[in-house]
C-alpha cells in the first residue's frame, strides 16, 4: 500500500517532472550542520530530505542527527539505510531497498529480513526500491559487495531495472557511488528509462547544474546529490550548489518537453 510519503513524491514527480532530494551522510555531520543543510536544502526547494551512508554509525548518532534534521524542517526525512543499523523511529520513511547487484544475498534480502519487523514496530513508512550500483561505485560498492555495472553496458543496468519493476519494486535507484568521478551515463539512464513506468532515482557523480540537467533530460525523476555539499564551506556556499542543482534540474525538464 502507498504511504503518505511515498504519495508525495509522486505528486511533487507529477507536478514538477523531476525532483531534487538531498543526501545526508550522518558519518560526516554532526546534528547542528545536518540541520543546517536540511534547511538550506528546503529553502532551495529540495523535496526531501534523505540520511543514510555507506559507512558504519552509532544508532545513537544516527537518532540526533534524524532529529535534528525533523526540528527544522517540513519536507519528509527518509532514511537511506546501508544496513539495519541505519533505521531510526525518528524518520518519517524508510527507503526499503535490495541491492540488486550485490554478490551477497544478504544485501539482496537478509538484511531486509531482518529489518522488516523493526520498521513495523517502529510505524516508519517503507518505500519499496531496488538498488543498483554502476561504475566504479566506491565505498558502497565494496561494502555491499557489489558485482558493479560498466558505464558502457546500459542494456545490462535496463534489465535490472526491469527485474525490480516485475519484482514489485516501486523506485529504481542507479548510483555511481558517493564522490565518483564519473556520474551515471546520459546513455544508461535513457537506456533504464526506456524500460521503466516506476520512477527512476539517479546519484553519485552530480556535482553541477549540467550534469543534473543531463541526467533529467535522459530520463531522470529524482536527482540525488550529497558529496557535493559535503565539499561546501559555508552555508552560502551550500546554498548556492543546491540552486545550482535545481536550476540543472528544471531546464533538464524543458529540454526533455521540447523533444
Amino acid at each position: 500500500m502507498i504511504g503518505e510519503v511515498e504519495r508525495y513524491l509522486l505528486n511533487k514527480i507529477k507536478e514538477d517532472g523531476a525532483i531534487h532530494m538531498t543526501l545526508i551522510d550522518p558519518e560526516d555531520v554532526t546534528p547542528r550542520s545536518a540541520s543546517t543543510t536540511a534547511r538550506e536544502a528546503e529553502e532551495c526547494q529540495s523535496s526531501a530530505i534523505m540520511i543514510g551512508g555507506t559507512t558504519l554509525v552509532s544508532t545513537m548518532h544516527l537518532d540526533k542527527v534524524v532529529k535534528a534534521v525533523k526540528s527544522v524542517v517540513e519536507i519528509p526525512v527518509i532514511l537511506f539505510p546501508n544496513n539495519i543499523t541505519g533505521i531510526s523511529k525518528y524518520a518519517d520513511a524508510i527507503w526499503f531497498m535490495s541491492l540488486l547487484n550485490s554478490s551477497d544475498p544478504y544485501f539482496i534480502a537478509g538484511a531486509q529480513v531482518l529489518g522488516a519487523p523493526l520498521v513495523r514496530k517502529l510505524g516508519l513508512e517503507p518505500i519499496p526500491m531496488g538498488y543498483i550500483i554502476v561504475g566504479e561505485a566506491g565505498a558502497v560498492g565494496v561494502i555491499g559487495r557489489a558485482c558493479s555495472i560498466p558505464h558502457n553496458k546500459p542494456e545490462l543496468a535496463a534489465s535490472y531495472a526491469l527485474a525490480a519493476q516485475y519484482l514489485g519494486m516501486r523506485f529504481v535507484y542507479l548510483e555511481a557511488g558517493s564522490g565518483a568521478k564519473q556520474a551515471v551515463s546520459k546513455e544508461m539512464i535513457r537506456a533504464v528509462k526506456n524500460v521503466l513506468e516506476v520512477p527512476l532515482i539517479v546519484g553519485g557523480g552530480i556535482r553541477t547544474g549540467q550534469h543534473a540537467k543531463e541526467a533529467v533530460a535522459a530520463g531522470a525523476d529524482i536527482v540525488v546529490t550529497g558529496t557535493v555539499l559535503e565539499e561546501s564551506s559555508s552555508r552560502k556556499e551550500i546554498k548556492e550548489r543546491i540552486m545550482r542543482i535545481i536550476e540543472g534540474i528544471k531546464e533538464g525538464v524543458n529540454r526533455r518537453y521540447r523533444r
